[in-house]
């Protein structure tokens, strides 16, 4: 299929990597629904990769993702403008210092993160299926493949460790949770991946404060936040991975893999392969998910 014949859908689009991929996207020709949690915000970013790209089939949606009532809403508008979906790009990332809750009672990053991209996904299979083969690529971010602490899902015991924060932490959730989609949407020709971006001086980043830092990476943190605006500045960089996982001809038929920066499949963390996490993982996020949506099928 031509690319021109193609709708993405890229959460987390109005800035950042998600906004340099979306413009990349529409420079190919593809029509790109953005969604970002301020409204005026998608509008004038759709405005802006438009005026851009000259591609005038750039559309804006608003949702806060970490509510569930959001996502239900965003799916049923994009369901009412479309007949199909041939990828959709789960990229949102948001990073806080201390434990808070949506107002679904869902630890904010864990909401973010994980559910989102379960919950979307979801809800988005009937229009996915319809534009088979189909994609859907969860940008996973940090520095995620360490251990799941399966007591910890949502902050429970502690928002930062030694080694590595919530944030790490719930991006590698999220590889553990697309695992299992990829496993169960097998043979429907909806393919799901994780692609790692590597590192972009986002608006993310830049509002982080030293404190937000994982405690072993603090006595370093003035220098990254000093350096980053020289050598991280250029999001596009960041943006090809995943642009190529979203147009790849290649990838045609490729899920349940995940890629890094480069382009190349790596192995899973070990953690992600523990189909224990996996189950744990993925009956949670079924547990906070259905409580609002109803049951989900696959």
């Amino acid at each position: 299929m031509d690319l021109s014949e193609k709708t993405v859908l890229i959460t987390g689009s109005t800035g950042g990597i998600g906004g340099e991929t979306a413009r990349g996207l529409a420079r190919l020709g593809l029509r790109v629904l953005l969604v970002g949690r301020d409204r005026d915000r998608a509008l004038r970013a759709a405005a802006r990769i438009t005026a851009d790209t000259g591609n005038e089939r750039v559309e804006a949606f608003s949702a806060d993702v970490t509510r569930l009532a959001d996502l239900r809403r965003l799916a049923e508008q994009v369901a009412e403008r479309h007949d199909a979906l041939h990828v959709l790009i789960n990229n949102v990332g948001t990073a806080g210092e201390r434990r808070e809750l949506t107002p679904d009672g869902v630890e904010t990053m864990f909401a973010a993160h994980v559910l989102a991209p379960f919950t979307l996904t979801h809800l988005l299979l009937p229009l996915l299926r319809a534009g088979a083969p189909a994609r859907v690529v969860n940008v996973t971010g940090g520095i995620p493949g360490g251990p799941i602490d399966l007591a910890n899902l949502q902050a429970e015991r502690r928002l930062l460790g030694w080694t590595f924060s919530h944030y790490n932490h719930t991006k590698t959730i999220q590889m553990a949770m697309s695992h299992r989609f990829a496993e169960l949407v097998g043979g429907t020709g909806v393919a799901v991946n994780v692609v790692y971006p590597g590192h972009g001086y986002t608006p993310m980043n830049r509002a982080m404060r030293i404190r937000s830092f994982p405690y072993v990476y603090r006595p370093v943190a003035p220098l990254v936040k000093l350096l980053a605006p020289i050598f991280m500045a250029d999001l596009t960089k960041p943006a090809r991975s995943g642009i190529r996982m979203a147009t790849d001809p290649a990838l045609e038929g490729v899920t349940g893999a995940y890629f890094g920066q480069d382009g190349r499949r790596r192995p899973w963390p070990p953690s992600v392969l523990d189909e224990r996490v996996r189950d744990r993982v993925w009956s949670l996020c079924e547990e906070l998910s259905t409580r609002p949506l109803g049951h989900l099928s696959y």
